[in-house]
């Protein structure tokens, strides 16, 4: 296979490092974003004059309503069928039709930074592996009560040794903070405009890696 000369070849690998250079950035961008994601407990712990409240009492929790459904008595359809980590499968049906929180109940993870909690939105089904949370949006918000308590460790209210399980009695006791409302909208809108940034970084890293390839197949 003949070889470009040598000048090519250099400005082939400069276009390469500069591009290299370029995703290594964006990835330090998004690291950096999601580790002071997992500080978000501890920056909501050293507000001042902040109120702490059990889960229970601010959230109507909706577990009796979650129906469990077998593989192979799914009927794949367009509604996402979630588990405790988030989406397992779409189904032909749904249960739930609005915004609510839903934390893995077992078969989850549940240590600081883990995505133990998540929000659903529209029409879907919930398996009963997660608990199903309804926010008292009067008093918390639905993204602040979700990355707080991606935020925290939880393992001291897991029970069980062969089946770890968080059960319903003890997440209602976690015991979380309840700034005014308006500091929440301003913390809701700080994370928005982090998830654009995380966004527009993993965008970039994509149409780099892609230029990568544009060049190395020029050769």
């Amino acid at each position: 296979m003949p070889l470009p000369p040598l000048e090519v070849q250099k400005e082939i690998v400069e276009q390469i490092e500069v591009k290299q250079k370029a995703i290594e950035a964006a990835k330090a961008v998004i690291e950096n974003l999601e580790r002071e994601r997992r500080y978000f407990g501890q920056s909501l712990r050293k507000l001042k004059d902040v109120e702490w409240v059990e889960l229970g009492e601010v959230c109507e929790v909706l577990d009796s309503k979650r129906k469990p459904v077998t593989k192979a008595d799914r009927k794949q359809g367009k509604y996402p069928y979630y588990g405790a980590t988030g989406i397992v499968d779409y189904v032909d049906d749904y249960i739930f039709d609005e915004k609510l929180i839903l934390i893995g109940e077992d078969g989850a993870k549940w240590g600081v930074g883990e995505k133990t909690a998540f929000i659903a939105e529209g029409k879907y089904w919930v398996n009963n592996h997660a608990h199903v949370l309804r926010p008292n949006r009067n008093k918390i918000l639905d993204e602040i009560l979700t990355a707080y308590i991606n935020s925290i460790d939880l393992m001291s209210y897991i029970t069980g040794v062969t089946v770890p399980k968080l059960n319903q009695e003890k997440m209602r006791s976690i015991k979380i903070p309840l700034p005014p409302l308006e500091v929440q909208k301003q913390l809701v809108a700080e994370m928005e405009e982090q998830e654009k940034i995380i966004e527009a970084n993993k965008k970039l890293i994509g149409i780099m890696e892609q230029k990568i390839e544009e060049v190395l197949s020029g050769i």
